[in-house]
């Protein structure tokens, strides 16, 4: 069965069904009063986001091999809490595919990741992220795959977060995001 990760992984586990046969289901029932866990300011904060975001359904995922698709891995702490979720529902075996390559550098263009010591393809290797991750196989798609998705727009768009070549200039180093810092009395005040 192949499973969507909501709301980021929908689109391209319908996809990967279509494109394999293989049978599309509802494995999760989403609370949509938690947002993105990989911005949370501290783990601990990430890990308690993600125990209360997604809910694996059983009837859907019990004695199944699943292939579970999401938009990408960031730190990990979603995608180990997912795994382990569908484990816990029953599942036999959970593969993991990616709709985008590794993160790989900072994206200064629209995902909120100011540090590589943020990205955990940058301190794991494909295998050791798939044992921290708990999936029994790990996929995901090329950088020329991704350049393929959106072609007949007929341009090209930035994939130096996969890459680490950005089609324009970027600041050197920077300090940390504005999410990484807690707000001082002063700048309370003055609110």
């Amino acid at each position: 069965m192949v499973i969507g990760v909501p709301d980021s992984g929908l689109d391209a586990a319908l996809g990967y069904s279509r494109e394999s046969g293989i049978p599309y289901g509802v494995g999760f029932i989403k609370n949509r009063y938690i947002g993105r866990t990989f911005i949370q300011p501290t783990q601990s904060q990430r890990e308690k986001s993600v125990r209360i975001k997604l809910n694996a359904l059983a009837h859907t995922v019990e004695g199944k091999r699943v292939i579970l698709v999401d938009d990408s891995i960031v730190r990990g702490t979603t995608s180990a809490r997912i795994v382990s979720l569908l484990r816990e529902a029953g599942a036999k075996e959970v593969h993991m595919r990616l709709s985008s390559p590794p993160f790989i550098d900072v994206c200064y263009f629209g995902t909120d990741v100011s540090s590589k010591k943020n990205l955990i393809a940058c301190q794991m290797s494909q295998e050791e992220i798939r044992k921290h991750i708990g999936a029994d196989s790990l996929g995901y798609l090329s950088v020329e795959g991704i350049k393929k998705v959106a072609e007949r727009p007929n341009c090209d768009y930035c994939v130096g977060c996969f890459t680490g070549e950005y089609p324009v200039p970027v600041p050197g180093e920077h300090g940390p995001s504005k999410f990484d810092k807690a707000i001082s009395n002063e700048e309370k005040n003055n609110k």
